[in-house]
């Protein structure tokens, strides 16, 4: 038999697709609740691929991913008009 557990205490992927508004709607969205949303992701992260015994080279590598992507994408029009074009 499942256990019946909250939908507040679901993960986003434990969420049935019916449950989603519900799920969405008990979130903090104060101040300071989006604060410690992006302290959890943060030290979720840094847990994960930077504080390990055995580290690599692959969170410096997102890290400077998503740097490049949200650069390109500020960037983006100022480059849309140095595209080369056919000129007849």
């Amino acid at each position: 038999m499942a256990s019946v557990e909250p939908v507040k205490e679901k993960k986003l992927m434990d969420v049935k697709l019916g449950e989603l508004p519900s799920w969405i709607l008990m979130r903090d969205f104060t101040p300071s609740g989006i604060v410690g949303a992006f302290q959890r992701g943060y030290y979720r992260y840094y847990n994960k691929y930077i504080n390990v015994k055995k580290g690599s080279i692959a969170g410096l590598n997102m890290v400077l991913a998503a740097y490049v992507i949200f650069s390109y994408c500020f960037s983006y029009k100022k480059l849309k008009h140095e595209q080369r074009r056919k000129y007849h």
